[in-house]
Order: structure tokens, then sequence, then C-alpha cells
């Protein structure tokens, strides 16, 4: 055993002796003994943390958003640990399998996974998850937000927010709009803009954004609303319009584009927060050790450069404050689901 940790463990030992040999008195001694030996053993083991490779679950292909963000911290604080920290890929169910594996997971801070906005929709689209959205996870940190945008195909003869609404009236049910899968973001945006608006469109989901995107490119669709890394270098060769960004702020990469709320739809925000979770029960010195990794690397110049060129604005948090968010958009997307009559599977 580790000379420091033996010597803890001494000092706690002599200081729970009892003085005088009732039975009462060695059974609180070694009551005591055994819950401080314990939690010093925890605090020699978050001392030491990590000690071998970390696993970053990404319920996703490789390529998006929320993989690329996994990269980006992961190979950061891989660097900073001298721990190997593994993109561990597993996607399918929107999230969902991803999110099981993690509460499951031991939380050691060896498990950790990285999650979209969308996290928070799946309460409201499926009748039964696996796990519980809040009961089972430990909200790390917020590490950057990444907001969708509404584009639509150069035929479509609209410059703005307002000319698309006024056209898609004149148009019920005609207007398609591609997303990434029932329950994604790029799906509830639709489905939050023919609320607001009072217009129909029609849905069609895909296995993924690339898919989307090369039907919006080829004409098929006329509507979509990607994550902005996704569309970027569409946007920039004009293959694509763009109307709004989905978001409650600007884009930093694209700031001369409007929010669909500043262009006249109040109220209007599909949140796109990508964050880190953890297991459930974290131990809070462990979890206040990785919270601060990653805001540390959140705040590096070059990390912050590489994120906004990706189209990402990074995004730190307490746990705390990421929790909050969480659960303030699981509510929020109940309500907007049964509004727009979406029906769970």
């Amino acid at each position: 055993m580790n000379s420091e940790k033996v010597a803890v463990i001494t000092q706690i030992k002599n200081a729970a002796r009892p003085r005088d040999g009732t039975i009462a008195h060695r059974l609180g001694s070694v009551a005591l003994t055994v819950l401080l030996s314990c939690a010093a053993g925890s605090v020699y083991a978050q001392k030491d943390y990590p000690d071998r490779p970390i696993r970053m679950l990404v319920g996703v292909v490789p390529g998006g958003a929320t993989d690329i963000l996994a990269r980006v911290i992961g190979q950061k604080m891989g660097e900073n640990w001298g721990q190997q920290v593994i993109i561990d890929n597993r996607p399918g169910a929107n999230q969902i399998i991803a999110a099981g594996l993690t509460a499951n997971a031991a939380p050691d801070g060896y498990t950790l996974q990285m999650i979209p906005a969308g996290f928070a929709i799946n309460p409201s689209m499926h009748k039964k998850l696996p796990y519980d959205p809040i009961r089972d996870f430990t909200a790390v940190s917020m590490v950057a937000d990444v907001p969708n945008i509404m584009v639509v195909h150069p035929s479509i003869p609209v410059k703005n927010v307002a000319d698309f609404i006024t056209y898609a009236r004149a148009r019920p049910g005609q207007l398609s709009y591609g997303s990434s899968g029932i329950g994604s973001p790029s799906h509830l945006c639709g489905e939050l803009l023919a609320v607001v608006a009072k217009i129909t469109l029609t849905h069609v989901p895909y296995k993924g954004q690339g898919q989307a995107i090369n039907d919006l490119l080829g004409g098929h669709l006329k509507l979509l609303f990607p994550s902005i890394p996704s569309i970027m270098q569409h946007i920039k060769s004009g293959r694509v319009i763009p109307l709004g960004v989905a978001s409650a702020k600007r884009s930093s990469s694209l700031p001369e584009v409007q929010t669909i709320a500043e262009s006249g739809l109040k109220g209007y925000e599909v949140s796109g927060w990508y964050g880190v979770i953890a297991p459930p029960k974290m131990p809070k010195p462990l979890l206040a050790k990785i919270n601060g990794e990653i805001n540390r690397i959140i705040a590096v110049p070059e990390i912050r450069q590489l994120l906004s060129q990706q189209g990402a604005d990074p995004l730190g948090s307490t746990p705390e404050e990421f929790a909050r968010a969480i659960a303030m958009d699981i509510e929020k997307w109940k309500k907007i689901v049964t509004a727009a009559g979406i029906k769970p599977e």
C-alpha cells in the first residue's frame, strides 16, 4: 500500500481509538475507521485519476458535430492528462444506445459521453426510455453551442424567413423538409416553425444529416435545418440560401445571418448546446476535476478558434448550470411535441 495512504489511515485510526474498553466504543471506532478509510481511499483514487484510458461515448457516426466536438475535447484531455481518450461511436436511436451504456457504467470518470441537445428531446419522443434522463446521469459541463440553421434550395424565391412563411402559406403541405431522423433537433426545428408560423410542412426523415443535405443540394428537398458545421461549405459556395439561425443568438461563424426570432417569429428557439455527461452518482471531487479540465480546455484561445471554425461557439458551464439546461429543455420539448401533435414512438 502506498506510504502516503497508510499514513492517512493510521492517523484516522489513532484519532478514532476509544478511551475505554466498552464494546460500544470499539464498534463506533471500527465504523468510523472504515468510513474515513474509504473516504481517504476515494480521495487518493481521485488524486491519481486518470491512471488508464478514458472512454468518451458518441451516439452518432463519425463526422457529425457531436463526434467533432468529442474528438477536439478528448484529444486535448488526453494530452493534458497523459492518458488516451478513446472516442467510442455507438450510433442509433437518436443517442439512446450510447446513453444506455453511460447510465449503466461505473461513476469512476472512465466513461463519459458527448451529447447534443437532442438528448433532451428523447423523453418527449419515446414512451419508454431504458433510463431516466435526469436521475441516471451526472451533468458534467456544456462544451459549445452549435446552432441549427434554416436553409433553402436556391430554386425557392425567398430571401428571408418572412418571405418563406408567405410562400409556404400559399402552398400548404407542398414543401418538404428533411431531418436526420424523427425526434432529432433538425426535425423539431421544422415542427416548431410550423407551429409558430401556422404553416403546413411535410417532414421527410433520413438516417443521417448527410443524406438529407445531399437531397437538398439535388433539389429533392426545399428546406432543411442542419447544424452549421455540416452545411457551412455549401452556404459559402451559394448552393443553399441561409434564412435564419435557430438558436437564441446569432452564430459567431455567420454573424450576418439573423436568428429566426429576429426575423419576426418571437419565441422561436431551438437550443444547439453540446455537453459532456457521466454515469450517475459521480463523486463531487472527481466531477469537479473533470469539469475544471473541460472548462480550461474551452478557454484555450487555439481551441476556441478551432471550435469557431467548425461553426461552434465555445460554451463552458458548471455541472449545476448544465443540469438545469437539460431539465428545462426536457420540459420545453414536451410542450412543443404535444402542440405539434407528434405521437411518441
